[in-house]
């Protein structure tokens, strides 16, 4: 079974980390990310743009644009991985490896539904 693991943040304090602090994290979170895949269940992931840059597509027909992906939390979508588990538990547990390394974040763990295996992502600029 394909989870996704949505990490969450206070976008103010990501931004507020100087480069050699978030180089430091990512070293770590790189860790788990190597382990995950070599164990062949680490499928894409991606460190998402800031939000101010971000809008939301919503209601009927065309639909209408918002500035934002504003929900009511005090934390943003900043992140996600894709992985493969055969439990829900396996998924919390690769969570749970990613908050030990990164504690101040919030992963939201959901199954997946459809997923395109073998589709790149671009290679953009950081």
């Amino acid at each position: 079974m394909l989870y996704a693991i949505l990490a969450y943040h206070v976008e103010g304090v990501v931004a507020s980390w100087t480069p050699e602090e978030d180089a430091a994290l990512m070293a770590d979170l790189h860790k788990v990310h190597d382990r995950l895949h070599q164990e062949g269940r680490l499928g894409p992931a991606a460190r998402l743009g800031a939000t101010e840059q971000a809008c939301t597509l919503r209601g009927p027909g065309t639909g209408s644009i918002t500035d934002g992906p504003f929900a009511e939390t005090k934390e943003q979508l900043l992140g996600f991985y894709v992985v493969d588990c055969d439990t829900r538990a396996a998924a919390i547990a690769a969570a749970r490896d990613l908050r030990r390394v990164n504690p101040t974040a919030v992963y939201e763990i959901r199954p997946v539904s459809l997923y395109l295996p073998g589709t790149p992502f671009p290679v953009t600029a950081a």
